[in-house]
């Protein structure tokens, strides 16, 4: 199992949270250019691994950037998503339920729509579900349904969806247990829920 999180030169007490509540795996996510600084980090139990944590400001030209085409590249939804997933900017976008969509009288605006849902199957595209969105919302009913309504999407896509914590500071975190009940509960199954939190860069 492995969380993502957004460290702030916190990453020991990550590690040292994640050990704790069962994690065998740790991707920290950095902006570029605290990202070409960083070597990853050893550790005898955890394993640890760094991506980028792309911005509205370098995400259209990030890929070309990198010499290593193995290296994850993230982006937090700030309403260009269809752009993003159909040039394959990014290897994987969430919190797309966070950014001010309009909910319709039969359907939410969720953000996500089965013309994305395709694309970022063809693309390999994941979608984020992040906990940490859920809980630093001041409109939880609604992101909540959002939520979801796109785990739903998903599913019926055959998109792949990855659940992590995205927390940036480490009590954030929840163990892998407690995420994957969370999102049983919220509609995936439980063989979704472990696959969402299992490693696959």
């Amino acid at each position: 199992m492995i969380d993502i999180v957004i460290p702030r030169d916190n990453e020991k007490e990550f590690i040292s949270i994640a050990e704790k509540l069962g994690y065998k795996e740790l991707m920290f996510l950095y902006s570029l250019n605290a990202f070409q600084n960083k070597k990853t980090f050893e550790n005898k139990k955890i394993k640890a691994k760094i991506g980028i944590l792309a911005d509205s400001r370098n995400i259209y030209n990030l890929k070309n950037k990198l010499k290593d085409k193995k290296t994850l590249i993230a982006v937090k939804s700030f309403g260009n998503d269809r752009e993003i997933i159909e040039k394959s900017y990014a290897d994987l976008i969430f919190s797309i339920e966070s950014v001010g969509h309009k909910d319709f009288i039969h359907q939410r605006g969720s953000g996500l729509n089965h013309v994305m849902c395709k694309l970022a199957k063809e693309k390999k595209v994941s979608i984020g579900f992040s906990f940490n969105s859920i809980l630093k919302s001041n409109k939880k009913y609604e992101i909540l349904g959002r939520i979801s309504q796109n785990i739903k999407l998903c599913r019926k896509y055959k998109v792949q969806s990855r659940i992590a914590s995205f927390a940036s500071k480490p009590y954030e975190m929840r163990a892998p247990s407690d995420l994957i009940n969370f999102f049983v509960v919220l509609g995936m199954t439980p063989k979704e829920a472990q696959d969402s939190l299992k490693s696959s860069t």
